[in-house]
Order: structure tokens, then C-alpha cells, then sequence
């Protein structure tokens, strides 16, 4: 076997990744240093205590989410028994190994602030409050600790074992090809039934019940139907973005050598097209609650661009974040070349983690400080200690297994695939 068929770690590429991860671990002391000293009453107390959780509330989820889309990728072109991806499939795997050890972390942050005595994120782990609150007293069938924490665990679990079984069965590849022809159709067929069964988990989590639990349960008394749908538009355009990143990092390093600009095409094609998705989800839901001006529908955007009643705090980074979640994308990878442009396409995949990390902030933090804006510093340097930790994770699992799976049945269809 070449050694060109793995990606080896440079001292470089490990050191910025511990650096990343101490830099994380560094801003969240400080976080928690300033956010735990002196106040002026109990509830201002019990606020800046809210406000380090929801920042590693913020920055779990949509790590956990970014890389979790890597696994809906994987599972989704799968079950369609799609074969263009396999050049890179690699890439995704490595990307996927990532959401246990995440996971881990987010369902331990979501838990210690579900059973934690703080009740400013999630108002409705008060019990107290809940009796003399109408609304939440009609929720509490579906917002309560015990139906939380079992979707929270169900989720990190099975995510994971699905994942782990889908990495196995590909690395199976190197050392047991299938040979025959039955072998390839029992193959594929047992791909199918696997990635069948996380798309079943995905719907049951992602597609319904996990975004109203973890972000839209932080405004309790507010809801949209469309709300776990843009909560995956804007997760798994910023997953598409980070597959780019790190398949044209390794192009860059030499390796990767079926992987051409007609890959990178479809990849830039995703990252266009899920930008348009989110932003017809964003608008859709925008639209509708403008147009029917109910009290209880248009406080979650009043709370964020404000009225002429009350200022928006949040005005600058709502804006901000849907420039640069639409109209970058589209004006950037609306033509075909800019798809096939490695600098390009690197630029956009940047600029749209970043866009809908804004996204997230946006969405936890009006809820937990509305009358100001947290120094977004601290967050920043939060979330760096996620960047750290996927680039230690991806970049060990990559070092394990040949980056090309020259044993699949539909490779070939891969090698020469053309837009």
C-alpha cells in the first residue's frame, strides 16, 4: 500500500489543532470567571450564569450538527445509491467520526442545564413557573426533563452506532472486497438497509423533535412548524461547506487523486443550492408571521430586529448573518467556474460556517439576554475549541484507512463521473 493513499498529520496541523482546543478551553474559564462574580440581584446572578451555558449551548449543538450532516450525506447518497461521492467518501467518514465524541459533550452540557437549578434557558424545567403558566402547563406533555434527556441519549447513541456501523462496513472494503456479483448486490443491498435506518432516526430527530427540544424550547412560549426544517438547511449547508474545506485541503496536500474540479462542481452546487433552501425556509417563516401579526408569532422576531417599540439588540447580527448566508453564496457560486475554483470555493465554505454559526447565536442568545448583546468574543473563542477538536478527530481517523475505496462496486462510475 502507498503511503500517498493516507493522510498523515504534520506537526503543523496537530499544533494548531491542540492550539484551537486551548484557546477554547482558555475563553471558556474566562467565561465562566466573568459570569460568576458579583451581581447585583439573584436574577441578574442567575442571568450571567445562563449566559456561559448558552454559549456552550450554542456551540455544542451546531458543531454536533455540522458534523452529523456529513452522516446524512453519507446515508442519503447511499440509500439513493448515488456514486459521484465516493471519490471522496473518505472525507465524509472521517468528518462523521466526529459527532460521538461531540455528541458526548453536547448531551453533557444540555443535561447539566436541563437538571441544573438555572431556569433562564429552558423556563419550563421550572415546575413552579409551569403550574401558574398556561401555555407551558399545556406543553409540558412534550417539554419535560424525562422526554428530554431520552431523545437527547436516543440520539448521541444511535447517531453514533449508525454512524460506526456505516464506517465499518466501507473499511471492510479494504482487506474483504466483495468478488462476485451477489457479494456487490448484498453489499449494496446491506448499505441500503443501514442508511435506511438512519434516515429513519434522522426524521425522528433532526426533522422534528430535536430542534424544538434543544433551541426552540429556550422560547417556550414561541413555535414554528417550519422550525426543525431550517434548523437542517442551515446545519447541512454548513456540513456540505465543511466536506469542501477539508476535500480541497487535501488536494492541496497531494492526495485525493480521483477527486477532481467535477467533484468540487457538485460540491459547490450543494452549498449553492442549500443556500437558496435555507433562505426559502428562512423567508417562508419570516414572511408568514409578519403577515399574520399575532403577539405571540412575531415576539421571536421582535426580540431580535426590534419595533418601533423596542430597539433590536440583535438587528446588526440578524441582518448581517442573512447576508451573508444568501447573499454571498449566490452572488459568489451563482456561475459555473467559481464552482470549479479551489480559492473560491474554499472562501464560501469559510464564509458559510461562520454565516450560520451567526445563525445559532442568533437563535440562542435573544432569548437569554434580550436587553443586550453578549461580548461575542467569548463565544468565538468557545467555538474554536470545536474547530480544534474536528480537526483532531477528522485528521486522526483519515491517518487510519486509505483515503480511496477502490473496492466499492460503483467506484468506477465515481472516477469518471462529469458534470
Amino acid at each position: 500500500m502507498s503511503t500517498v493513499e493516507k493522510f498523515i498529520p504534520t506537526k503543523k496541523y496537530n499544533t494548531i489543532a491542540y492550539a484551537l482546543i486551548a484557546v477554547g478551553l482558555i475563553t471558556a474559564i474566562a467565561l465562566y470567571i466573568s459570569t460568576h462574580g458579583a451581581a447585583a440581584s439573584e436574577e441578574e446572578a442567575h442571568r450571567n450564569h445562563a449566559r456561559f451555558w448558552a454559549s456552550l449551548l450554542q456551540n455544542s449543538v451546531y458543531f454536533l450538527l455540522v458534523v452529523n450532516a456529513a452522516m446524512f450525506f453519507m446515508c442519503a447518497t447511499t440509500l439513493a445509491w448515488g456514486s459521484w461521492q465516493l471519490a471522496f467518501s473518505r472525507v465524509t467518514e472521517a468528518v462523521s467520526s466526529a459527532v460521538p465524541v461531540i455528541g458526548v459533550i453536547a448531551a453533557v452540557i444540555l443535561l447539566s442545564i436541563v437538571f441544573g437549578d438555572n431556569h433562564v434557558i429552558y423556563h419550563w424545567t421550572d415546575t413552579e413557573h409551569v403550574k401558574h403558566d398556561e401555555i407551558l402547563n399545556f406543553k409540558k406533555g412534550f417539554l419535560n426533563k424525562t422526554f428530554y434527556t431520552v431523545i437527547t441519549l436516543f440520539t448521541v447513541i444511535f447517531w453514533s452506532f449508525l454512524g460506526w456501523k456505516m464506517r465499518q462496513r466501507s473499511r471492510s472494503l479494504d482487506t474483504n472486497p466483495p468478488r462476485t456479483l451477489e457479494e456487490k448486490k448484498k453489499f449494496i443491498w446491506d448499505n441500503t438497509v443501514v442508511a435506511a435506518l438512519y434516515i429513519v432516526v434522522f426524521a425522528l430527530t433532526i426533522m422534528s423533535s430535536l430542534p424544538w427540544l434543544w433551541l426552540m424550547s429556550i422560547d417556550a412560549h414561541w413555535f414554528s412548524t417550519m422550525y426543525s426544517w431550517y434548523t437542517f438547511a442551515s446545519t447541512f449547508v454548513a456540513g456540505m461547506a465543511l466536506l469542501t474545506l477539508y476535500v480541497v485541503f487535501l488536494k492541496n496536500n497531494g492526495l485525493l487523486a480521483t477527486v477532481t474540479k467535477e467533484h468540487l462542481h457538485d460540491l459547490g452546487k450543494f452549498m449553492f443550492a442549500f443556500s437558496i433552501f435555507w433562505t426559502y425556509l428562512w423567508f417562508s417563516q419570516f414572511m408568514l408571521i409578519w403577515y399574520s401579526n399575532q403577539p405571540e408569532e412575531t415576539i421571536y422576531f421582535i426580540n431580535r430586529i426590534g419595533n418601533e417599540e423596542r430597539p433590536g439588540h440583535y438587528a446588526g447580527i440578524f441582518w448581517t448573518m442573512l447576508i451573508i448566508n444568501f447573499v454571498a453564496p449566490i452572488l459568489i457560486l451563482m456561475s459555473r467556474d467559481s464552482k470549479r475554483n479551489y480559492t473560491i470555493v474554499t472562501f464560501v465554505a469559510v464564509i458559510i460556517l461562520f454565516g450560520h454559526w451567526l445563525d445559532f447565536y442568533q437563535m440562542v442568545f435573544p432569548a437569554v439576554s434580550p436587553d443586550k448583546v453578549p461580548a461575542i468574543v467569548y463565544d468565538m473563542g468557545i467555538a474554536l475549541f470545536f474547530v480544534g477538536l474536528i480537526m483532531l478527530v477528522v485528521g486522526r481517523t483519515l491517518s487510519k484507512y486509505p483515503l480511496e475505496v477502490k473496492n466499492h462496486p460503483f467506484i468506477k462510475e465515481s472516477v469518471i463521473h462529469h458534470t
